[in-house]
């Protein structure tokens, strides 16, 4: 939301270099979290006074992206079920309690403001960079420590995550394409309206050239449309020999079914922020065949899945999505640090999730580097639609750069 006062500032380590930077959070959100914590909410706070412990789940639950919340949302209420069934978190109950961003800033910042004032003691999320930016720092100025899922390496340093970062991304996107697609000549096609796929872009547009590929052109698209035809005949017009389109899954799904509708003899390779099973639904399952994406493994794929994949299953009446993993294991990684340090307080949790090593959940084994809270090693794979329309990571990929789970 915006005002015409003045804004509160809040000074936030930048991560890596030591300098900081400030980013602004909205007077609103800093009034509603001053009095949150004024009428003695548990926001932050190490106080046991609660049978329960609220932890919240920010991401898109609604809109064009809410495949993606949705599964966030199922993997995060899965690993509470768990806990509760083991006697929660030191004989405290857990509640995950759902925030819906819209993948929007503004609607972000409002549901996290108005979390916060109903009392928080932990958060997972939220999914969109750009909405990171805003609302990462109204969790850590209200004394929570996020898991977030944002990938940009701006928000290195708010909070932790299991998600890869656009540093770790870009380098197996470069391989993927240079290594084992063999092309030398790429066009991008970008939406560059959103946060990540903005830094995204930029990052390949250096990884890209420093690895022997030219970049034809980067054609720009807006979101929210039907048909991305045009985008592809310009794309294609200079002659790529690849075309690496940089969108969320709604507009890359569509882009890959241009691809597809004209016949092109180019390859088709997606960026990680259309790494979700609505790509899928999006391109149609033909089309997606043709155009592998960047991303993790999936549910599944992982060693050791499937107990976990039948039990989510079971629960929902449905398979897990791309991201369920991530938000079921950044639940449990988050109730594992409190159960050490005994307390919600921020200090007392961030120091024991700094200390996590070798923790071993559904997506692997997860440690933390010190001061971003990036996880390290973070996997990032090729991914691939089966006959069937389900994403698994592409064999031919692992065979060319021999990954290793």
């Amino acid at each position: 939301m915006r005002t015409s006062q003045a804004t509160p500032m809040v000074e936030i380590p930048k991560a890596r270099t030591g300098r900081r930077r400030r980013l602004v959070l909205t007077a609103i959100g800093v009034v509603a979290v001053m009095a949150a914590i004024s009428a003695g909410c548990s926001s932050g706070g190490s106080s046991k006074s609660s049978s329960t412990i609220r932890i919240g789940l920010e991401g898109p639950l609604s809109g064009s992206q809410s495949d993606t919340g949705t599964a966030m949302l199922r993997g995060a209420q899965m690993a509470a079920e768990e806990l509760n069934a083991k006697g929660g978190i030191g004989g405290r109950k857990v509640e995950i309690v759902p925030i819906d961003d819209k993948a929007d800033p503004e609607a972000g910042t409002a549901a996290a403001t108005a979390a916060v004032a109903k009392g928080l003691e932990g958060v997972v999320g939220p999914y969109n960079s750009g909405v990171g930016l805003r609302t990462l720092p109204i969790y850590i100025a209200a004394g929570l420590v996020p898991l977030r899922f944002t990938s940009v390496d701006t928000t290195a340093g708010l909070g932790f995550t299991l998600q890869p970062m656009t540093s770790q991304i870009a380098p197996v996107a470069t391989d993927a394409i240079v290594k084992w697609a063999k092309a030398t000549s790429v066009a991008l096609i970008v939406d560059s309206t959103q946060t990540y796929n903005k830094d995204a872009a930029a990052a390949m547009a250096k990884t890209l050239p420093a690895a022997g590929a030219r970049i034809t052109t980067t054609v720009e698209i807006t979101p929210g449309g039907t048909s991305y035809a045009d985008a592809v005949a310009k794309a294609l017009a200079t002659n790529p020999q690849l075309i690496y389109v940089v969108a969320y899954y709604p507009e890359a799904g569509l882009v890959a079914k241009a691809m597809a509708d004209a016949g092109t003899a180019a390859k088709c390779l997606a960026d990680f922020g259309a790494y979700d099973n609505g790509f899928v639904t999006a391109a149609g399952t033909a089309a997606a065949k043709t155009c592998p994406l960047v991303g993790v493994p999936a549910p599944d794929d992982f060693p050791g899945a499937a107990e976990r994949v039948t039990a989510f299953n079971k629960k929902f009446g449905t398979g897990p999505g791309v991201w369920s993993p991530y938000a079921y294991d950044s639940v449990l990684v988050l109730a594992d640090a409190i159960g050490r340090a005994g307390s919600t307080a921020a200090a007392d949790v961030s120091a024991a999730l700094a200390a996590t090593k070798g923790w071993s959940g559904w997506t692997g084994t997860v440690s933390f580097a010190s001061p971003s809270g990036n996880r390290v090693p973070a996997p990032v794979t090729v991914n691939v639609a089966d006959n069937a329309g389900m994403l698994h990571v592409d064999a031919s990929w692992v065979a060319a750069v021999g990954f290793v789970y």
